[in-house]
């Protein structure tokens, strides 16, 4: 009886890591052609929004507060701020700038969650929320009977 593990054949011992190599040498060859293919579709498709998401535009006024088409609104301790490439933008470098958004606003305590600043060909798409913003009316506005 032999307890000594035995000595594996000297022609598996070249054959393993040759062909371990060339398995792992070819995933990381691919990798990078299949990652690169896969960020550059991403960054030029359409985003899609939320159906519950609505227009308008976003001052950031300081790093807790925002006006949105000039209603004061709290931001969220989780708010994301997407730019048109999707990347996340800190609330905090964009003080007193403005931008038109698409915009969720979380329903429980009313603070604004994740807004997306849209690039120009975005903001031409029609969604609720962009219309005329007034604090008046006409009689033609009312329903007939």
């Amino acid at each position: 009886m032999n307890r000594c593990p035995t000595a594996p054949h000297p022609s598996h011992v070249r054959v393993a890591p040759l062909l371990l190599a060339a398995l792992c040498g070819g995933a990381l060859l691919c990798t990078p052609a299949v990652a690169q293919n896969t960020v550059q579709h991403s960054m030029g498709s359409e985003r899609n929004f939320p159906d519950a998401a609505l227009r308008g535009t976003l001052v950031i006024t300081s790093p807790g507060t925002a006006e949105i088409d000039g209603r004061a609104v709290r931001l969220a301790p989780g708010l994301r701020l997407l730019s048109p490439q999707n990347t996340l933008v800190m609330a905090h470098n964009v003080v007193g700038n403005q931008y038109t958004v698409n915009y969720l606003i979380e329903q429980s305590t009313g603070m604004l969650l994740t807004a997306w600043i849209l690039s120009t060909v975005e903001a031409t798409q029609p969604r609720a929320g962009a219309g005329v913003v007034r604090n008046f009316g006409f009689a033609s506005d009312k329903p007939t009977r």
